[in-house]
């Protein structure tokens, strides 16, 4: 079952003119330690942060709750498989939140995906439940 969406659309030259005002001080705030990392080695770093920015306002809004109500930036985390394919990891409240909406006997799951097209970037979240199998679940 489909627990929430989300979807963002973030301008590059945006993300560019707060990186060159706020630099460390902005990436620091919004960005976990490794998504820096991954942002810094890639040709358009812009864009890079951009299209993170853009996964983790629609990882938000897939919560029910925006970025308003208590989710931190760092509680939300985009990282890629070795296949390139981007996911989310939450933490914090952002994993409290998706525990609580998360019906009993179900794991979540949140996909992602990521584009960008100068100036634009864009991300879509779709958090899904799936049941847990009675063939999987630990024996009680």
């Amino acid at each position: 079952m489909i627990l929430g969406i989300g979807t963002d659309l973030a301008n590059i030259e945006r993300i560019q003119g707060t990186l060159d005002r706020f630099g460390t001080r902005f990436k620091n705030r919004v960005f976990t330690e490794r998504e820096q990392l991954k942002a810094e080695r890639r040709k358009d770093i812009a864009g890079t942060y951009a299209k993170r920015w853009a996964a983790k306002e629609a990882c938000s809004k897939a919560l029910g709750t925006g970025l308003a109500m208590g989710i931190a930036w760092k509680d939300m985390h985009v990282s890629n498989l070795q296949t390139g394919q981007p996911v989310m990891e939450v933490t914090g409240w952002a994993k409290e939140r998706l525990d609580k909406m998360t019906p009993a006997d179900h794991t979540a799951t949140i996909h992602v995906t990521l584009t960008d097209d100068h100036p634009w970037a864009q991300a879509f979240v779709v958090i899904e439940a799936l049941p847990i199998s009675s063939s999987t679940a630990p024996a009680g």
